[in-house]
Formats: structure tokens, C-alpha cells, sequence
């Protein structure tokens, strides 16, 4: 008889969580969505998905074998199995989410942050296949990073290495939710982009249909329609992400020299809009030695369900399957 061996991804957010299970090849099957009803506890949620997935197990074919959990979490941290402190989810200083799963599943659990999934799904099912060298910039409402160096995530010495979203870019610039001033993810992301929108409209006369919209209803999809109608307050703040976007993974690549750099999430589905100008003034703020060898790229991970496959990808990488066959 012929067995079916798979992985179940799961992509916690602060409002929703999602998961699926997916097969050596990256295929995902019995795809579910549930609340994440972040003011419960941690331990509530893992009860939950633990409902769901025995649903969703019971109508694969009986000779499916689970080979192990993945999940992507905020402030996960994969050295200790632990969520700290997260955000947008009210489960308090630490919560170890690897041994509530393991208290429920005889399979092996791995748990990193969204970031560091996505990098790990684009390295087994995305654009990153064959490379070994790769970072991946998730562009959200703030901005994620994961690194990929000999082709293993870099974790560093606590769990926690990567967050390039909270270097600086401008010691005295905008204030950021984690309490510094001017990380990059206070200028390069949704709300990064929105906030540069409404300093430039301050800055100059130019007609916009951007002025017509308060900055509490700006959204990045507004900019993104407006700057493919040729508004050019939107086309520069598409010009000022990427310049300083630029210039910032010019610096990671002297830490790391990469093969290339993976954009994904919403705001990277504005495409050229922000590939372009961020291309060249990546190009422009290279170190010589480094010019010319970096590729730039959208993710080839499929919009919807690359949170749940980095997440599955976790885990066959724990499993011990690097690459699919």
C-alpha cells in the first residue's frame, strides 16, 4: 500500500491562524482558518487547533502518515520553543508553544517567526530552490526578515538574529512600536509607505487624489492604485520606500553577500513600483566587490498560502529533508 506522508503548517496571527498539510513536493491539502482570539491564552488556541486538525486529519486517506508540525509565530523563538512577548497576541511574557503541541501530538514541533518561515518555504518550495545563500524581507504592516546563510536559517546565539526591520535608519526619525526611533520598518512597509505619503503631501503643492483621503484612512492599496495612475505624490513615496529599502539591504548584503534577496507580503505586490527603485539603489549603495551579483526578487511562494508552506517547510527541514525529491 502506498503511503502519503505529510507536514501540517500553521501560520498563528493576531487575528486569524491558518493551517494545512503539505506533502514533500509543497502541495497543500485540507487548508482551515480559525480566530486567533488573541486575548485568550496560548494554551486555549492550541486546544483549538488541536480540534481542527484531527477534523481536517479524519478526511485524509487512511494511509497518510504525519511526520511533523511546523508553525510560524510573532516573536517566536525557535531555539526554545517560545513565543515572548508577541504584539498583537495578549499571552504575556512567555509562552513555550512547542511543549503545549507536543503535550497534545507524538510528532516532532518546530516554531520560528513568520519571517524566518517565509525564508524557509521560499528556500524549499519558492524562488530560493538550488541556492544556499538567500534573505527573505516579508513587507506587512511592519517588516520581517529571515536570513539564510550555508542554507540553514540564522538564528544567532538567542533565537532572535535577522530583525533587520528594527536597524536604524534614522536615530531621531519615527517613532516604532518597539520604542526605538527610525527602524527601518517605520519607513519600509504598509504603514511605512502611508506615513511617508502623508509627509511628502505636507512637503509638496503637487495635485494628488491622495489629499482627498484623511492619513486614518490611507491605505497602501490606495497609494499602489494611485501610483499606477501616475500620482506623483504616490510615485515618489514609491521611490522614497525603495531608495531607503535600497540602502539598507545594501548593508545586509556586506554582512551575509547573498545570492539573492526575496521580497514577499502586501506590499511587495505593488511590483515594479517598489522593485525598481529599490533595485537601483541597492545597485548604487553596493559595496564594489558585491555589484552586479544580487538579485532582487518578488517571492514565487503563491500569495494566501506562503505563510503555511514556510511554516510545513519548517518542519520537513526538522524532519530531516532538506530539499524536496
Amino acid at each position: 500500500m502506498q503511503t502519503n506522508e505529510c507536514v501540517i503548517g500553521i501560520d498563528i496571527g493576531g487575528t486569524t491562524t491558518s493551517l494545512g498539510f503539505v506533502n514533500r513536493q509543497g502541495a497543500l491539502t485540507c487548508e482551515a482558518t480559525l480566530d486567533t482570539l488573541a486575548n485568550q491564552p496560548g494554551e486555549t488556541l492550541v486546544s483549538r487547533l488541536y480540534d481542527t486538525i484531527e477534523k481536517q486529519r479524519s478526511t485524509l486517506p487512511p494511509q497518510t502518515i504525519l511526520s511533523g508540525i511546523g508553525i510560524g509565530a510573532p516573536n517566536a523563538n525557535y531555539l526554545r520553543g517560545t513565543v515572548e512577548n508577541p504584539v498583537n497576541l495578549n499571552w504575556g511574557a512567555l509562552t513555550n508553544l512547542v511543549e503545549l503541541f507536543r503535550g497534545r501530538f507524538d510528532l516532532p514541533v518546530a516554531i520560528t517567526n513568520d519571517a524566518n518561515a517565509a525564508a524557509i518555504g521560499e528556500l524549499l518550495f519558492g524562488g530560493a530552490r538550488g541556492m544556499k545563500h538567500v534573505i527573505v524581507i516579508t513587507l506587512g504592516t511592519g517588516l520581517g526578515s529571515g536570513i539564510i546563510v550555508n542554507g540553514e536559517l540564522l538564528y544567532g546565539s538567542d533565537g532572535f538574529a535577522g530583525e533587520l526591520g528594527h536597524t536604524t535608519v534614522d536615530p531621531d526619525g519615527r517613532v516604532c512600536a518597539c520604542g526605538k526611533r527610525g527602524c527601518l520598518e517605520t519607513y519600509v512597509s504598509a504603514t511605512g509607505l502611508c506615513r511617508t505619503v502623508s509627509e511628502l503631501l505636507a512637503k509638496r503643492l503637487d495635485r494628488s487624489t491622495l489629499r482627498e483621503v484623511s492619513f486614518s484612512q490611507f491605505t497602501s492599496k490606495q497609494i499602489f492604485e494611485a501610483a499606477g495612475g501616475g500620482d506623483s505624490i504616490a510615485l515618489a513615496a514609491f521611490v522614497t520606500t525603495g531608495r531607503i529599502l535600497g540602502m539598507k539591504l545594501a548593508d545586509a548584503v556586506a554582512h551575509t553577500s547573498p545570492e539573492a534577496i526575496f521580497l514577499s507580503g502586501g506590499l511587495a505586490s505593488a511590483g515594479e513600483l517598489l522593485l525598481a527603485p529599490t533595485r537601483r539603489y541597492l545597485e548604487e549603495f553596493l559595496f564594489t566587490p558585491y555589484k552586479g551579483k544580487v538579485k532582487l526578487l518578488r517571492s514565487e511562494l503563491p500569495e494566501g498560502s506562503g505563510a503555511v508552506l514556510g511554516a510545513a517547510a519548517l518542519a520537513w527541514h526538522e524532519v530531516g529533508i532538506a530539499t524536496p525529491p
